[in-house]
């Protein structure tokens, strides 16, 4: 982590949504999600906002040495969004307690807020993450 990981780092990130995005895509194994409506899904939601989350702080780590996973999601999701608007999610990065971050979130439409909470995020050395990853997996 580079010295400049500090807190008040912001980042605005926008994203025109595909139709991939929506309810029926998220599990298409799930005939549940196939009949719901064709609205931006809550799970690609959190995704985008991790998404700007990580825009936001790799300059300020080794990348790709150096990465994040998320660790903890409380957001809201407060209007239905259709394909083909532009998404835009503005980050803060709040707290750094080593390599614990916290983050405001909050995510628009254009026309509604459609979302807005917090988000943590924990950095990770790659290769050690993926070293502990195989040792599970071979001990399943």
């Amino acid at each position: 982590m580079k010295e400049s990981l500090k807190p008040g780092i912001r980042y605005v990130h926008t994203f025109k949504l595909p139709a991939s995005k929506m309810v029926p895509a998220l599990y298409p194994e799930a005939p549940e999600f196939l009949v719901m409506p064709e609205v931006f899904a809550t799970g690609f939601l959190v995704g985008f906002l991790e998404w700007a989350c990580i825009k936001a702080i790799n300059p300020h780590l080794d990348w790709p040495a150096e990465q994040s996973v998320g660790t903890h999601i409380d957001v809201s999701h407060e209007s239905a969004t259709p394909a083909g608007l532009e998404v835009t999610a503005t980050v803060e990065l709040l707290a750094v307690e080593g390599r614990k971050l916290t983050f405001a979130v909050e995510a628009h439409d254009g026309v509604d807020l459609i979302s807005k909470g917090r988000h943590q995020r924990f950095v990770i050395i790659k290769e050690k993450f993926n070293a502990k990853l195989a040792a599970k997996s071979s001990s399943a």
